[in-house]
């Protein structure tokens, strides 16, 4: 891998190339001065978090989140105490503004060969699934990756 992301976890169409042109960059794409360049979707900050709709949500998904944190690191074990209780504030409040009546709260840290994550900036997911999808197999569900 190297460097801020792993194109080996970003297979998945034009993200691939979004992905590939990162890593020729070197930068880090979750970075607060970074994000704006490849991520369109309009951003919001929550004290130590930004948060923003998935550019590339998985399939089939209601609702994708995404919950950076505005420090670029890496692990969960560099997360503040305060950090920690406002992300809880943050799931909370999304899900409320958004009637998130079901979901799943899923978060990335570390090396990304074991993460499935293709940016190694600590991170998380708050997704729910759309089984009125018409492509929704009830047998699948909705599946990330992990490692």
């Amino acid at each position: 891998m190297g460097g801020f992301v792993n194109e080996q976890n970003a297979n998945r169409g034009n993200y691939a190339d979004v992905i590939k042109d990162i890593a020729e960059k070197a930068v880090c794409p979750f970075c607060p001065e970074q994000l704006a360049n490849f991520h369109k979707n309009p951003i919001r900050r929550h004290g130590h978090w930004i948060v923003t709709n998935n550019m590339y949500p998985y399939h089939p998904t209601k609702q994708h989140v995404l919950l950076i944190h505005a420090d670029h690191i890496e692990h969960a074990s560099e997360l503040s105490a305060k950090a920690w209780a406002e992300l809880k504030q943050v799931i909370e409040q999304e899900a409320a503004v958004r009637n998130m009546v079901g979901g799943a709260f899923t978060m990335r840290f570390g090396d990304t060969r074991f993460t499935g994550a293709s940016v190694a900036h600590l991170h998380a997911h708050l997704i729910q699934a759309d089984p009125d999808a018409s492509d929704y197999d009830p047998e699948q569900g909705l599946r990330i990756r992990i490692g």
